[in-house]
């Protein structure tokens, strides 16, 4: 995977990761990368500082567990959070995105499963979806 900064049209610079340059190309090309923060579909590549570390060529410390675990804290919470304003579709989810995506159905935040093989389908198709992390639940975290 390779890491790249990106910017929008809007001035937005965040980062993506993507598996080669053409991948990125294609994606882009296709208008599957969008800003994270005002989703214009206008991105270009960033100009990148090089990561130089404080200490001559020293690699950074790994993470403590206490801030792994802060971190999966964090998104287990914010991932409930969402959870409570969805509706959940059950295996549903790929047929349900497609007829509101053609406006056979009406629009809705939904979420459920979908097989990997699904869920590339809706992407091809140019129909936006997000998949949620694999984290634990906010209780077992505490």
């Amino acid at each position: 995977m390779i890491v790249f900064d990106l910017k929008c049209g809007g001035g937005h610079v965040f980062e993506a990761w993507f598996g080669s340059t053409p991948a990125y190309e294609e994606q882009r090309a296709a208008g599957q990368v969008r800003c994270p923060l005002c989703d214009s579909g206008d991105v270009t590549k960033a100009l990148m500082a090089p990561a130089i570390a404080a200490k001559g060529n020293r690699k950074p410390d790994a993470p403590t567990p206490g801030a792994i675990k802060a971190v999966m804290q964090r998104l287990a919470s914010q991932q409930a959070e969402a959870l409570k304003t969805s509706e959940w579709v059950g295996t549903a989810f790929a047929e349900r995105a497609r007829a509101m995506h053609l406006g056979e159905e009406k629009q809705a935040i939904i979420h459920g499963q979908a097989s990997v093989a699904d869920a590339k389908a809706l992407v091809d198709e140019g129909i936006p979806v997000a998949p949620l992390l694999p984290t634990a639940s906010p209780k077992t975290l505490n």
